[in-house]
């Protein structure tokens, strides 16, 4: 990197393809009968395995040939960036570097190369197979467009779960089927103390709750809207609100701004609150309350352009 003649050190965190795990590694007798029989579920299986491996070589030789230090990984849902780290770059889709995001801290630079484009939609990946070296380059000379995306914290009764929730939080009944039961509230600082701005008891689906870099996933597919990436706020959207007859809900959808929080009081005896998708899961009780606001540690994620905001859900 410039002004320093140390190579940089760079950690690389790559997918393990469907082909690896149930047809390499677990063998899996059903969907390698469904492979052989050509069927339409796998079809796709085995050229995104292969396009995933080739990107693979291609950025083990790109950042050989640049001179970096880099250090591989194989599992995104465990990562942690320890020590230096000049840059961490993802081999894979959107899945893979929300997952190597949660242990990324403020201020570490995150390059996102899709693997398999044909497959992928690869909304964050600002780089894709066939291009890696170029990206890697401009990345190492700082020579990229860079955006911080604002993150969500999320407690359960006071205590952090997460605090680098990057596409949304799902809370709702331990079952898909049951209605989940909860007292919501928007609540903001005052004077050292939680000054409510809004409350209301709800029946419903669950609710969505996320910063923008989520807005065009399940938010909006529940019927929330669009943010600019480098919004610092966050929305909640109720899904499927049981509506009384003659009333409204005061808050079925709205934005959280940066000093505020949104708080979940629980009515059931079994829910569940899921960051991130289905990895990170927490046991929610009666009367316990789940708390959003924004994170202090937004993520740094290069070739992002500020005004892209037309991600379809994956």
């Amino acid at each position: 990197m410039s002004g320093s003649s140390r190579a940089p050190r760079v950690l690389v965190v790559l997918k393990r393809s469907s082909w690896r795990k149930w047809i390499e590694e677990e063998r899996d007798a059903r969907i390698q009968r469904l492979v052989a029989a050509e069927d339409e579920t796998v079809r796709r299986m085995r050229p995104g395995h292969q396009a995933h491996i080739e990107t693979i070589e291609e950025v083990r030789r790109a950042l050989s040939e640049l001179g970096a230090d880099a250090v591989y990984t194989e599992h995104p849902h465990h990562f942690r960036v320890e020590g230096r780290c000049d840059l961490v770059v993802t081999v894979g889709g959107d899945g893979t570097l929300l997952a190597a995001s949660h242990g990324i801290g403020a201020g570490v630079p995150l390059l996102g190369v899709n693997s398999a484009p044909a497959q992928s939609v690869g909304f964050f990946c600002a780089a894709k197979k066939g291009r890696a070296k170029a990206a890697l380059a401009a990345a190492l000379a700082r020579d990229m467009r860079r955006v911080e995306l604002t993150r969500m914290r999320v407690e359960l009764d006071g205590q952090l779960l997460h605090d680098r929730v990057l596409n949304e939080a799902l809370f709702c009944h331990a079952s898909p089927a049951a209605t989940s039961r909860y007292i919501l509230r928007l609540v903001q600082p005052h004077r050292g103390k939680a000054r409510e701005i809004e409350v209301e008891e709800q029946k419903s689906s669950g609710l969505w709750v996320g910063p923008a870099a989520g807005s065009t996933a399940a938010q909006r597919s529940a019927g929330g809207k669009v943010l600019p990436l480098t919004s610092t706020k966050l929305q909640y959207v109720v899904r499927e609100p049981y509506r009384i007859e003659g009333h409204m809900l005061n808050i079925a959808q709205g934005l959280i701004d940066e000093e505020q929080a949104l708080e979940i009081k629980s009515k059931m005896r079994q829910a569940r609150v899921f960051l991130d998708g289905d990895h990170i899961v927490h046991d929610v009780t009666i009367g316990n309350v789940v708390t959003m606001r924004r994170s202090a540690e937004p993520l740094t994620v290069l070739g992002l352009s500020p005004s892209r905001n037309g991600r379809k859900s994956a």
